[in-house]
């Protein structure tokens, strides 16, 4: 940054509410994705509609949905910095020199916010009690999440 003040952090309260948005964005392609998925597993087991029960390996469910999530984050980071509930909430993600993330950051992101939910959540709390307003994610990826100021309207 120059000399200017830097971007403050979003409150916690405000990256909760573009969390919540994005989740229900995204809940709903893991179900088609996992849908379409176990659709065609049928299909190529040959497994008929009316036929036996079946029920798709829990491990790929879960697989699925991991890609899902992190294609869903990394696509929108990518083209801009934010997602759509981050856009709503006025929050942006960058890399260190301020610029938007490249994928490889972007994709380390998603998997250092996985491990920052395995100790209670404590990587995401840690942003309570960081200087910066980080979260352990960020650290490990050479990311922060930046407050946009407001939109001026336009009269």
């Amino acid at each position: 940054m120059s000399e200017h003040q830097a971007p403050s952090p979003p409150s916690l309260l405000r990256r909760l509410a573009a969390l919540l948005y994005d989740t229900l964005l995204v809940i709903p392609l893991v179900g088609v994705t996992v849908a379409l998925a176990s659709a065609l597993e049928m299909w190529l087991l040959g497994v008929s509609e009316g036929g036996d029960y079946y029920q798709m390996n829990p491990h790929i469910v879960q697989l699925l949905s991991i890609a899902c999530v992190a294609i869903f984050f990394t696509l929108f980071w990518r083209k801009g910095g934010q997602t759509l509930g981050m856009q709503a909430w006025r929050i942006k993600l960058v890399d260190g020199s301020g610029n938007t993330p490249g994928t490889a950051r972007c994709l380390l992101r998603c998997a250092a916010a996985l491990a920052s939910l395995l100790p209670a959540g404590l990587g995401y709390w840690w942003c309570l009690v960081d200087k910066q307003g980080r979260y352990w994610h960020d650290h490990l990826s050479c990311t922060h999440l930046e407050l946009l100021p407001k939109q001026k309207k336009a009269s």
